[in-house]
């Protein structure tokens, strides 16, 4: 255990690195979270009661999503360029390797979080503590099924990379626009809300809308919880096997 903890460690030094040297890079990947939040969701206020209440959760899920499921890309560069191949034949634990990356990811996104909801707060979002918390552990949970998912992903993708792309870019539009991270689906065609009820991003933002506004007790909280869970469990299992088999 104390090796697996010393290699998940250096690995997390080893991808975070770079992020704290050049910091300017994380304030860029939140260009289009901030101008969805500052433009799409004025556009909503009062068309969907609480609108902050109701937008800024989903744009936390978009970042969740758009964030770890590019997660994949840098191991991507590596396979390419042959750097990954050079840590593989190091005594570094290659379970260790998919948990300091996925970290690493996490603390991106926590930090982006706490600054989305910084910036909420002047325009009318109210805090609820403990529902905050909570639905920050969620997503923390939500976004390491996504980025070892990511990992796999690029993995089988190497050494060309195209399957990376077209796969990615593929689902995640149709994830978010089914999931009503944007715009609520009470009033889409009926198939556009079936399609809705078999994404699992739809109970994880339903579950991030009630905790953030405080309903703890809703329902939508343990059916957000246990998607978000199954896809941790899935990423984890997957990603943990890609890298014990190698590349």
């Amino acid at each position: 255990m104390m090796t697996f903890l010393r290699d998940t460690r250096t690995v997390f030094s080893r991808e975070f690195a770079p992020a704290r040297r050049d910091p300017t890079g994380l304030l860029f990947e939140m260009g289009q979270p901030l101008l969805f939040l500052f433009l799409f969701g004025s556009l909503l206020d009062g068309a969907v009661g609480s609108s902050w209440q109701w937008f800024v959760p989903g744009i936390l899920v978009m970042m969740c999503l758009t964030g770890p499921m590019g997660a994949g890309y840098t191991l991507l560069v590596e396979l390419i360029g042959g750097s990954m191949e050079r840590l593989l034949v190091t005594p570094l634990n290659r379970t260790a390797m998919l948990v300091g990356r996925t970290l690493k990811d996490m603390l991106v996104l926590l930090t982006q979080t706490v600054l989305i909801i910084l910036l909420a707060l002047p325009l009318g979002f109210q805090l609820y503590p403990v529902g905050i918390l909570l639905a920050v552990a969620q997503l923390v949970v939500f976004g390491v099924g996504l980025g070892a998912l990511s990992f796999v992903l690029a993995i089988k993708s190497a050494p060309g990379g195209t399957l990376f792309y077209i796969v990615s870019q593929s689902i995640l539009f149709p994830l978010l626009l089914l999931s009503g991270v944007l715009l609520p689906l009470d009033t889409a065609p009926g198939w556009l809300r079936v399609a809705g009820q078999v994404n699992p991003v739809t109970y994880i933002v339903d579950a991030q809308r009630a905790l953030f506004a405080g309903d703890l007790v809703n329902p939508s909280v343990l059916y957000g919880t246990a998607a978000a869970c199954g896809v941790a469990a899935l990423g984890l299992y997957l990603g943990n096997r890609a890298m014990r088999r190698g590349v």
